[in-house]
């Protein structure tokens, strides 16, 4: 399977589909669909109204990657399920943390 991330020269890029107004935060796996490809799927009690979701979503994976929320930017999907973000910093080591964080330890 494709990783939902690829590196750029700017640090990662990602994509994630959203489930707002879940009853919990967190991870639901990676997932390949036609109209997102590659992706993570997350869910955030958040819901989306004004951009609640969008913040929620920098702040769960700020947390959850040990970024500052000033390191991630919403690219594309601000109003859609489907979001495009960019980490910024250094794009192996991004894509180390992410695939440590989604992947299931045994």
């Amino acid at each position: 399977m494709a990783e939902p991330f690829q590196v750029t020269p700017e640090g990662l890029r990602l994509v994630v589909r959203l489930t707002p107004r879940a009853g919990r935060d967190g991870l639901d796996g990676v997932a390949t669909t036609p109209d997102a490809g590659t992706h993570l799927r997350l869910r955030l009690s958040a819901p989306p109204v004004e951009g609640a979701a969008n913040a929620a979503l920098i702040a769960f994976l700020a947390r959850a990657l040990g970024l500052r929320k000033s390191d991630i930017r919403l690219l594309a999907g601000e109003r859609a399920r489907v979001k495009r973000l960019l980490l910024a910093g250094d794009g192996a080591e991004l894509a180390r943390r992410v695939t440590a964080w989604i992947t299931p330890s045994t």
